[in-house]
């Protein structure tokens, strides 16, 4: 069984779906504390590694095959300052190849926006494909939409894999697309009543603007900067971390039994995580924040499957 390093490993949606794979998942790391309570629920068997990643020393971390990092993506988001390699967290780009350069692993595997790809006029990727080349690696990429892929929420990422062999590399296939299969209301049942504390109250301000806003109740919506915002297709818009920090941007739906918003449970179906992973019992804003900063496992699934 190869086994894997994780970096950056937020509540384990890489880890996850490299495991789904049938890879063990060695050890990882991560910052947040509340990320790591999770991670810890789910991954008993995993060594976790809390802390800052600035902090480890490579002799301290056992060698594996592949390492993975959903590295921060704020620096280059389109929704983030873009400030790339300028700001601190865009910097920890550096501390992955400081860790790789110890461990020498056969594979390293990137996860990011897709914008990335495009920022600062690509200079930003060519730093990272440099990086890797002058360390040996050969690299393939593919920006990808989770719902060409089998899950129902529009979020394009950017998927990186370094390999050391070159053979491996040209031959590796990333993922054919495939045909949606499922919708958003496939995955919220909306003839379950969920807890009072998720409805919003009648007659206020935000609930009128919905009740208008609402003209397909098999479409999800919520509050944007311009106003209401709502799915096509029964398809998800992407979950962001900052539902976390503005609790209006969670998803809002109406169910049989009125106007809601979505809960954690149902962000972490909608990113594919299966229904037995669970969520620690910490506040709602940072659970949010959390399933925002992940991935949509059954994507990373079908890439590490194929490598396998």
């Amino acid at each position: 069984m190869k086994t894997i390093g994780s970096l950056f490993s937020g509540i384990g949606g890489i880890d996850l779906g490299f495991k789904q794979a049938g890879f063990e998942v060695l050890w990882a790391n991560e910052l947040d504390a509340d990320a790591c309570k999770t991670y810890r629920l789910n991954f008993p068997e995993t060594k976790l590694y809390e802390g800052d990643i600035r902090n480890h020393n490579t002799t301290q971390l056992p060698n594996v095959d592949i390492i993975t990092a959903g590295f921060p993506c704020q620096s280059f988001s389109v929704c983030g300052n873009q400030k790339g390699f300028e700001d601190r967290r865009g910097n920890l780009f550096f501390e992955i190849m400081r860790i790789a350069d110890g461990i020498k692993p056969q594979v390293i595997f990137l996860e990011n926006v897709a914008n990335l790809v495009e920022h600062d006029k690509g200079r930003t990727f060519n730093v990272i494909h440099n990086e890797l080349v002058s360390r040996g690696y050969y690299l393939r990429y593919l920006v990808a939409d989770a719902c060409d892929y089998g899950v129902p929420q529009h979020r394009t990422r950017t998927y990186l894999f370094a390999f050391r062999d070159m053979e491996q590399c040209e031959a590796y296939r990333f993922p054919e697309k495939t045909k949606l299969k499922q919708r958003v209301f496939d995955i919220i049942d909306k003839t379950v009543k969920v807890d009072d504390s998720f409805y919003l109250p009648k007659n206020t301000p935000k609930y009128n603007k919905m009740v208008n806003a609402i003209t397909d109740e098999n479409q999800i919506y919520r509050f944007s900067d311009y106003g209401v915002q709502a799915g096509k297709d029964g398809i998800c818009f992407t979950l962001k971390a900052n539902m976390g920090t503005w609790y209006d941007r969670v998803p809002i739906i109406k169910d049989n039994f009125g106007i809601r918003i979505v809960t954690p449970t149902e962000c972490l179906a909608l990113m594919g995580f299966p229904k037995e992973f669970k969520i620690a019992d910490i506040p709602a804003k940072n659970a949010y924040k959390q399933i925002g900063n992940s991935v949509c496992v059954p994507v990373v699934f079908q890439i590490a499957n194929n490598i396998k």
